[in-house]
C-alpha cells in the first residue's frame, strides 16, 4: 500500500491524513486530505532526490499562508465576475472574495476543507468530499471524487463530481512547478497547444473576447522562456485556448527545467489553461526543505473550463446536471 494513510494534524475536528504515492521509476509524491492537497512530489535526479512543486513542511501553513499551493480549486476555479450569475431564469449571489468578484469557490471552497482519503494501493488514492446545497451560495449539493494514481514518472488525475440540481462546475489542480527545485522560473521554456486567449480586464475577468495569441507575449506555441528581452519574468495569470480537434494522448503543455534535467509534460480533457507565474508569492515562512520561495518560484498550469464561462454563453458549457456529471481528466509527467 502507499504510504500511510499517517495522521498529520486536526482541523475544524476532523483528521488530516498523508499518504505517499511511489512509482516503479522512483517518483514519489505525497497527498494530503485537506484540500487533497499535492503537499511535495519527488523526481529521482543524478544525486538525489528533487522537489519539483511549492509546498509546505509544517500543515498549518496551508490553512495560512497556501496560495492554493497544490490543491484541488473549486466548486468553480478561477474567478466569476460580480461573484453572481442566472442559472435558468435565477439569479445566484456567491460569496466574494477577491474584491467584488468570487475566486476559486470562496473562502469554504473545495481547497479549505477535509477531504475523506481511501489508499486505493501503493501508487493511487482518491479523495471525496460533498458540497452541501447553497455553500458559498452555489445551488445543488455537489459529491466530487479525484483519484490520484502514479505510473512510472506520470501523475494522473481523475475527477468526477455529480450532483442534484443544475449548478456550475469547473475544478482544477492547483500546483505550482518548479523543474530546478528552486530560485524562479523565468528561465523555463514552455510550449503550449493554443492559438488564442481569453481577453480580460484589470481585475482578470474575461471580456468575453477571444484573440489570436500570434504577435503577443501569449504565443507559446514555439518553445521560449517565460521571461523577456531584459531577462525579467513575466507577470502571466492568463487563460489560454487549447487548440480544439487535438489528439488526447498528445501533450498540451510541456515545459522544461532551463538546464535540460527535466521536462513536465501535461495532457487534459479541459479546453482551457490557466498560466500563472506566481508574480504574487509573497510568504513569511519557508517552503520544503527550508527553502524560501521569491515571487515566480513556482508556475501553474491549471488546465480549466474558461473563466467565468458561466456568465459567457459562448464559452464552452460549464454547468452540470443530474443526467450529465461532471468528469476532468489530466495527467502531469515529470521525468528526465
Amino acid at each position: 500500500m502507499a504510504g500511510g494513510p499517517r495522521k498529520i494534524a486536526v482541523y475544524e475536528g476532523r483528521e488530516v491524513f498523508e499518504a505517499t504515492l511511489t512509482s516503479s521509476t522512483g517518483v514519489k509524491v505525497s497527498v494530503i486530505s485537506y484540500g487533497a492537497v499535492i503537499r511535495d512530489w519527488q523526481v529521482p535526479v543524478p544525486g538525489g532526490m528533487r522537489s519539483v512543486v511549492l509546498g509546505f513542511e509544517h500543515f498549518e501553513e496551508y490553512t495560512k499562508y497556501s496560495g492554493y499551493f497544490g490543491a484541488i480549486a473549486g466548486r468553480v476555479a478561477n474567478r466569476i465576475s460580480g461573484a453572481r450569475f442566472m442559472l435558468n431564469g435565477k439569479e445566484y449571489r456567491l460569496q466574494p472574495n477577491e474584491g467584488a468578484n468570487h475566486l476559486h469557490g470562496g473562502k469554504r471552497g473545495l481547497s479549505r476543507q477535509v477531504w475523506d482519503m481511501e489508499v486505493l494501493s501503493e501508487n493511487a488514492v482518491r479523495l471525496s468530499l460533498t458540497s452541501p446545497d447553497g455553500e458559498m451560495g452555489y445551488p445543488g449539493r455537489l459529491d466530487v471524487s479525484v483519484t490520484y494514481r502514479l505510473e512510472g514518472n506520470a501523475l494522473e488525475l481523475d475527477c468526477t463530481a455529480t450532483t442534484d440540481a443544475p449548478t456550475p462546475v469547473n475544478i482544477v489542480q492547483h500546483n505550482y512547478f518548479n523543474l530546478m527545485g528552486e530560485g524562479d522560473i523565468r528561465n523555463h521554456v514552455l510550449w503550449l497547444a493554443a492559438n488564442a486567449y481569453t481577453v480580460r480586464d484589470f481585475d482578470l475577468i474575461p471580456t468575453g473576447g477571444i484573440e489570436p495569441v500570434a504577435g503577443t507575449h501569449f504565443d507559446f506555441r514555439k518553445p521560449r522562456p517565460l521571461c523577456d528581452a531584459q531577462g525579467e519574468p513575466i507577470a502571466y495569470d492568463n487563460n489560454l485556448v487549447l487548440d480544439t480537434g487535438r489528439d488526447p494522448s498528445s501533450p498540451v503543455a510541456i515545459l522544461k527545467a532551463p538546464d535540460g534535467s527535466l521536462t513536465l509534460a501535461l495532457k487534459t480533457d479541459q479546453p482551457g489553461l490557466q498560466l500563472y507565474t506566481g508574480s504574487k508569492i509573497n510568504l513569511p515562512v519557508p517552503g520544503l526543505g527550508g527553502r524560501h520561495y521569491p515571487r515566480f518560484a513556482g508556475l501553474c498550469l491549471e488546465d480549466q473550463n474558461f473563466p467565468d464561462a458561466i456568465n459567457h454563453p459562448h464559452f464552452p458549457n460549464c454547468v452540470v446536471t443530474p443526467e450529465r456529471p461532471y468528469r476532468h481528466w489530466c495527467e502531469i509527467e515529470i521525468g528526465q
